[in-house]
């Protein structure tokens, strides 16, 4: 057993205690959390003093493992550019846990990520979430598949349209492919229900999830005309849908409020690399979720490394998402809006222990540093070493 005592712990579930403990059980989840607690004298204690505790950050729209650091075209995993529908690809069979990102995104605080194919297709394949450390994938996962990716906008056109000479060269072919997609899997489901046995087909057998409403669309999608594109879409077919990047989001936050969809903003720092990033702002977080939108911050890793998810929250509550918005988009609103917060992204009994014990805070200062990060109740990073 493992008692962090004496921090400030901000559970995301309930009021912050401004001195408290978190027991961790042998199995790697919170026994309890409380003022205080009476433990066995053999049980290992974490010192907090003078500093916050808090859940392990969660990513709600990355690549990590599949667009591996310092590799060049050899980590590069995330995108199969032969056809812009391939539904069937699996993150987890590209995912290295060897890749230095993993440790890099734990030193940062960040313990969960969903990550998945890039956007060069019109449907990339699935995501998972995983926890981000280990060295076997498969023991690493909470939640595959967690979504099915599609890309809307600039990336399908240049990779196909501008790169490939063909389809799609325009927005009206990104979203015929994937109407034509979900229409060929509808009937191919049906059929299958009716007893007529279609012919084994692998990419539709991998919308079924998506149809069924078991896992999300996950849209990438930046500009407004193509948010609205993925939602007029996902209605006609009665989907589920993710809003990920959400970059012109501010221009449309009503319009995104009464739909009741969630938004994963980002990333936004860094420069405008592409006409549709010309809105890129801090101050869409803090717009959207005066609106009423649910909104989880994102690097978009490795567009902004991991470990700085952190500092993309604080930067949002500078520009005006309130400090406590801001924690819940890098926590349990992520956690929610990807269907694992049964397990991360707040501070609760019976949850897994995944928890950042921070020098300070983050998002007010730079010099806030994860001091310890421990994952399903392990140590998994200490800047002391005692701690290991």
């Amino acid at each position: 057993m493992l008692l962090i005592r004496n921090g400030y712990i901000k559970t995301m579930a309930g009021p912050d205690l401004e001195k408290g403990c978190v027991l961790i059980d042998d199995n790697g989840k919170i026994a309890a959390i409380a003022p205080d607690l009476d433990v066995p004298s053999d049980v290992q204690i974490l010192d907090a003093q003078g500093k916050l505790v808090t859940p392990g950050c969660v990513e709600a729209h990355c690549h990590i493992g599949l667009d591996n650091e310092c590799m060049g075209w050899e980590g590069h995993d995330y995108n199969e550019i032969v056809d812009p529908l391939t539904p069937h690809l699996r993150a987890i069979d590209s995912i290295n846990p060897q890749d230095e990102a993993f440790p890099l995104a734990l030193r940062g605080g960040v313990t969960c990520a969903c990550t998945g194919p890039g956007s060069a297709n019109v449907v990339g394949g699935t995501f998972v979430v995983l926890k981000l450390a280990g060295k076997r994938v498969d023991r690493m996962i909470v939640k595959d598949p967690a979504a099915m990716k599609c890309a809307f906008g600039e990336n399908p056109k240049r990779c196909y349209g501008s790169g490939l000479k063909k389809s799609p060269m325009t927005r009206m072919a990104t979203a015929a492919l994937l109407r034509e997609l979900l229409f060929k899997a509808k009937r191919y489901r049906d059929d299958k229900e009716a007893g007529k046995d279609p012919a084994f087909d692998m990419k539709l057998e991998a919308m079924i999830p998506v149809l069924n409403g078991e896992i999300p669309l996950k849209a990438h999608a930046h500009r407004a005309d193509d948010i609205l594109t993925a939602i007029r879409i996902a209605r006609e077919f009665n989907l589920k849908i993710t809003l990920d990047h959400c970059t012109d989001g501010a221009l449309i936050a009503e319009e995104l409020a009464e739909e009741g969809l969630p938004a994963f903003v980002g990333p936004s720092l860094g420069g405008k690399s592409k006409i549709e990033l010309s809105n890129k702002s801090f101050e869409t977080p803090g717009i959207l979720h005066n609106a009423g939108v649910s909104v989880s911050i994102i690097t978009d890793a490795p567009v902004i490394p991991l470990q700085h998810l952190p500092l993309c929250a604080g930067l949002a509550c500078n520009a005006g998402l309130p400090e406590e918005e801001a924690w819940r988009a890098i926590t349990i609103t992520p956690a929610t809006e990807l269907g694992v917060s049964d397990r991360v992204g707040s501070l609760e009994p019976g949850k897994d222990a995944d928890i950042v014990i921070w020098t300070a805070n983050p998002l007010h200062s730079i010099g806030g540093e994860a001091w310890i990060t421990i994952v399903d109740g392990k140590v998994v990073y200490s800047a002391d070493a005692a701690c290991l």
